[in-house]
């Protein structure tokens, strides 16, 4: 109940390749994340899914059953999207209950179901306003709430964050993990934002060009990255890349890369640099500096002082130091 499985699944359009050979295995119960910029097909695969789109070729498979030809109403799946896509003139109540109607449940099975997620949203308040009177935050959880009636195998969340502001995207974070856990229920989520991917998931998906650069837990890709983009993508503020030669490492290395906070400033340093901007944060600082044409952030823990134009010393442990080939291939 509730896994998924994408063996080889492709899909073009027209001459052009957007996914390639994509094969993943979710287990049931877990919170996979697909995540990469925008561009890289993770919505597409979603709405193949979905059966919002057809795969070119390739299987999809939904508690083992392929559902290539099933259409999204026999998937059993419920899908929540960036819009919200709720009925205005609708109140919350008959929002979250239309699915279930016209799918033929009695009136006992809606109230009960409607009743127990409106509490579990915390919208019982709310079931007789119409989407117009609400918040964005209380109307993205009514769509959440509309899906969650259908008690799905598979939940599928399309960006359901990117239309809310800074402080409501934390808020419905939390909101979406307190629910996962509630409930158990297998969520594919698709986000181009990797703070969310991090904080959100079991393991992540990381995606560039149609093609799945990497799998893993959000630790496992923040300490272990297998190359240059999933380095640079995961983790905030980002890595950072220098040339290998400042550190006069071998041939075979061309890129080396630290995180910001494995770096601390100095008198001397095996790289030298000038301090061009501070970001004073409170609980911490991020300090810029160029070291030739290259601007590095370093994180210093606490409310560092630092005189923009001083030159400095940029000192790491050797461990610290990530190395990759000249293809941008992690070298371990």
């Amino acid at each position: 109940m509730g896994s998924l499985t994408l063996k080889d699944v492709c899909k073009s359009f027209g001459q052009v390749e957007v996914l390639h050979n994509i094969s993943l295995e979710v287990e049931e119960g877990e919170f996979i994340i697909f995540v990469g910029p925008s561009g890289c097909g993770k919505s597409t695969l979603l709405r193949i899914i979905a059966g919002l789109e057809d795969a070119t070729s390739g299987d999809v498979m939904i508690a083992g059953k392929r559902v290539n030809a099933l259409p999204p109403s026999r998937r059993g799946i419920a899908m929540v999207f960036q819009t919200y896509a709720l009925y205005p003139h609708l109140t919350v109540k008959k929002n979250m209950s239309l699915g279930l109607k016209q799918a033929g449940e009695s009136r006992a099975v809606i109230e009960e179901r409607v009743d127990k997620a409106a509490q579990m949203l915390e919208l019982a308040p709310y079931l007789d306003r119409r989407p117009a009177e609400l918040s964005g935050g209380q109307r993205q959880r009514v769509a959440i709430g509309r899906a969650v009636v259908r008690e799905p195998e598979l939940f599928l969340f399309d960006e359901p964050l990117s239309n809310l502001d800074a402080a409501l995207r934390v808020n419905t974070r939390i909101e979406i993990a307190e629910l996962h856990r509630r409930l158990g229920t297998t969520i594919v989520y698709v986000t181009h934002d990797q703070v969310e991917a991090m904080t959100l998931a079991d393991r992540i998906v990381v995606l560039q060009d149609g093609h799945v650069e990497q799998v893993g837990s959000p630790m496992e890709l923040y300490n272990d990255p297998d190359n240059i983009f999933v380095a640079g993508f995961i983790g905030s503020p980002a890595m950072n890349f220098l040339d290998a030669a400042l550190l006069g490492e071998p041939d075979s290395v061309a890129t080396i890369g630290l995180r910001p906070e494995a770096i601390t400033l100095g008198d001397d340093g095996p790289i030298r640099g000038t301090i061009s901007h501070l970001e004073h944060l409170g609980a911490d600082t991020n300090i810029y500096v160029h070291v030739g044409d290259k601007l590095v952030t370093v994180r210093a823990f606490g409310q560092a002082d630092f005189a923009v134009g001083a030159e400095v010393g940029l000192n790491f442990a050797p461990e610290a130091v990530y190395r990759f080939d000249k293809g941008g291939r992690r070298i371990r």
